[in-house]
């Protein structure tokens, strides 16, 4: 499993297990975004005690179904729609996979049912 966020033309930001759909000249055609979730950066909170010292950043993130409308959970994504894939950070990526094991299928990490309302929450980090 390859948990990426991937940033797309629409400037939606997607987390998923992110595959790579080659063609026989090794060249990449597609994605195959699995359980793809849209994450959303909520306005981040600047603690500040005093101006000399260092800012302490908080963040709040969200994270809702990504074409909640479809029973896929498999959906395959234009390369040409994909502006830039990246190992999201960790707190994030943590937090995507234990909503997914609380889904079912607890041997890979995922689960195969796609009624996405348990994942539409807030998660607190600090960066």
């Amino acid at each position: 499993m390859s948990i990426k966020l991937a940033l797309l033309k629409s400037g939606e930001e997607v987390i998923a297990d992110i595959k790579e759909l080659v063609n026989g000249d090794e060249k990449i055609v597609s994605f195959i975004f699995s359980h793809p979730y849209r994450v959303k950066l909520l306005t981040p909170q600047v603690l500040m005690e005093n101006i000399e010292e260092e800012v302490e950043r908080e963040y709040s993130v969200s994270f809702s179904p990504w074409m909640p409308l479809s029973i896929d959970t498999d959906i395959l994504v234009d390369i040409n729609w994909v502006v830039s894939v990246v190992e999201p950070i960790e707190m994030v990526k943590k937090s995507y996979k234990e909503k997914m094991n609380g889904r079912g299928n607890a041997g890979d990490g995922v689960g195969t049912n796609h009624t996405g309302s348990n994942l539409n929450e807030s998660v607190d980090f600090n960066k």
